[in-house]
């Protein structure tokens, strides 16, 4: 009697929904020296993986974070949607030369609409992504040349 009331409780109980948020996600790594520290980056290479970054990642470790490649040194443009730690942008020219830091980039509410979540642009071969702080801390400015790239 007990597993019968227990199927039918199980039956009618509401399902949890489906999450929306995309997984974090494991790409290949390389290792990218800055002066004040060896980075150990996840590759993203393809407009997917651009497009997904580091959506749903609640921490990075120090020294660690991802490497957005493009196909040419070209203007990008980057948002945080779905990203829940705040972050340094760092933007890189092809011979490894930082052009701009944008740092600290805040976490916005969950609920902000896609229009009014704010872009961090710039001319880039490469970006990388590091935990907020993180670029000063490893001696990334602009003009530091990283290699490894």
């Amino acid at each position: 009697m007990f597993e019968a009331i227990l199927a039918l409780l199980l039956a009618i109980a509401p399902t949890a929904a489906p999450s929306t948020t995309p997984a974090p996600q494991q790409l290949p790594t390389v290792s990218v020296h800055a002066p004040n520290a060896t980075l150990t980056l996840q590759v993203a290479q393809t407009d997917a993986e651009r497009e997904l970054g580091l959506m749903s990642v609640t921490a990075l470790a120090p020294h660690t974070g991802m490497l957005f490649v493009f196909d040419a040194d070209q203007g990008v443009e980057f948002w945080m949607k779905d990203t829940l730690v705040p972050l340094d942008m760092v933007f890189v020219a092809p011979d490894g030369r930082v052009r701009q830091v944008a740092a600290n980039v805040p976490v916005v509410a969950p609920d902000t609409p896609d229009d009014a979540i704010p872009r961090r642009m710039g001319t880039a071969k490469y970006v990388i992504e590091l935990a907020a702080g993180e670029a000063v801390k490893d001696g990334i400015h602009v003009g530091t040349v990283l290699t490894g790239l």
